[in-house]
């Protein structure tokens, strides 16, 4: 059998059976697994001194002549374990390269980490003979673990999400499958070897094989500790939003100050940008937008202690906000083709036409309370309408931001005038300017409609914003 394979990468954590593993696919003639080779403590094995020349020097000073080596010096196929805290220089090479099988191996957590905690006790981390077995238990310790268990939930959807964005796939080990010498032929002919097994490599020997109530010390309360644990995530926050980008040409920077922001659409956005004119005392026109990444970059360079910010503005007045500016008008502004889409096929009441005298606080209350119906629909991924920025949650967007550079400060709306004053003086602007007033918002003001109904279906809308950031009711 033939692969298109030139080296492979098991990844796997401490107490998975990777040992077992590397020594059963080291058992192919075909095959040379070279140990933990980019462990940040030791290279390939703790009393090692290199892999294939290449010492633990040369392998930290440029990562790459080690893969290198293991690629082209490897007596068959080369490859190495690698666990989520080594080297990270080298992992997006591994992702990226199709050349590369990707072997995952898994264990129930709870039972690496009692493994990993005897362990620590015993100093016992190979067993070959029973007859040198430590004997051991583990204290279990809730905060400990759920660290642990975050940590390698993590890595795992790293390496599922990259793996996906790539079109590749990866051959899955489980724990229990090591012992399986067929899993074990299956993974060879999966990476190009046309040898078999008869029977597995025994010479390392299973360290605990007791049921796990007898390897844990307190194991009622570590019983009660996984009981508070919500394994399946059913607390969470559903987000079936589409991921956004950092959208960069919409930061604007000021005149001459050091100060970056970066909009939240439907917010306080003409408040801020006439505050960051006023700083330098020029027009908005002034300011700086438009910048791409390089560009942004190079301001940020330019301006040595900058500081970056956005505004947070409570969910239902934002949603208003923006059912006023794009939806209820026709004018400037107005998505005149979604709101003609929202009419016919959302049965949303707004006339045909620019709202006239007939459109009363009555008639505006119920169309914004169906518009917010709406979004909660078009939030979930349940409409054929995209999530548009001027009402997408808050928490998406600053995720999306992530994707440059976070701001240095996420400032609430209702602290504006006290924390832009802090964040200018930051910078070394002893008296900044005030606050202009809030624009008025037509053809109504939220709080000429605003009740516990809309709060109701605001809330449903934008749960992640409103768990994410704590936001209570708006009055």
């Amino acid at each position: 059998m033939t692969s298109n394979f030139k080296s492979f990468v098991v990844f796997a954590e401490m107490r998975t059976g990777s040992n077992f593993l590397e020594a059963n696919l080291n058992a192919f003639e075909g095959i040379n697994c070279h140990g933990e080779a980019f462990n940040p403590h030791f290279i390939g094995y703790p009393n090692a001194t290199d892999i294939l020349g290449v010492d633990q020097e040369t392998r930290d000073t440029d990562p790459n002549v080690l893969l290198s080596a293991i690629r082209s010096k490897s007596t068959g196929l080369g490859g190495f374990r690698y666990f989520h805290d080594h080297d990270p220089r080298v992992l997006d090479t591994l992702l990226n390269d199709e050349s590369c099988a990707k072997v995952i191996l898994t264990r129930n957590p709870v039972d690496s980490y009692v493994s990993w905690k005897i362990a620590r006790a015993t100093g016992q981390w190979k067993l070959t003979d029973m007859k040198a077995h430590k004997a051991g238990q583990a204290v279990f310790d809730e905060a400990e673990f759920s660290a642990h268990l975050e940590a390698l939930q993590a890595f795992q959807l790293l390496l599922l999400n990259r793996l996906q964005i790539l079109g590749q796939t990866a051959f899955y080990v489980a724990y229990e499958d090591l012992q399986n010498v067929e899993v074990m032929n299956g993974l060879a002919r999966y990476l190009g070897v046309d040898e078999t097994l008869e029977a597995l490599d025994k010479r390392l020997k299973k360290q605990n094989p007791d049921h796990i109530s007898t390897k844990v010390s307190n194991y009622d309360d570590m019983l009660s500790a996984l009981g508070r644990l919500d394994r399946f995530d059913l607390t969470r926050t559903p987000n079936f939003e589409p991921r956004r980008g950092p959208v960069v040409p919409s930061y604007i920077a000021a005149a001459e100050a050091p100060l970056l922001y970066l909009p939240l659409r439907s917010g306080p956005e003409p408040q801020v940008l006439d505050w960051l004119a006023a700083v330098d005392g020029v027009k908005r026109s002034h300011l700086r937008r438009k910048m791409n990444q390089k560009e942004l970059r190079q301001w940020k360079r330019r301006n040595q202690g900058h500081r970056s910010f956005t505004v947070l503005r409570h969910p239902v007045d934002r949603a208003h906000d923006a059912f006023c500016r794009h939806i209820v008008t026709t004018g400037k502004g107005s998505y005149t083709q979604l709101r003609a889409n929202l009419i016919r096929r959302y049965k949303l009441p707004l006339p045909e036409g620019e709202p006239d005298a007939s459109y009363d606080v009555d008639a505006h209350r119920t169309a914004f309370l169906a518009f917010l119906t709406f979004l909660k629909g078009n939030l979930n991924g349940q409409t054929a309408i995209r999530v548009d920025q001027a009402w997408c949650t808050q928490a998406q967007a600053l995720q999306g931001f992530g994707e440059f550079a976070l701001p240095d400060r996420i400032i609430r709306e209702a602290d504006l005038a006290h924390d832009l004053a802090d964040l200018a003086a930051s910078v070394g602007i002893s008296k900044p300017p005030a606050i202009t007033p809030r624009p008025a918002l037509t053809p109504f003001e939220l709080s000429d409609i605003y009740d516990a109904e809309i709060e109701k279906r605001a809330a449903d809308a934008y749960q992640r914003d409103y768990m994410m950031f704590g936001f209570d009711s708006w009055q």
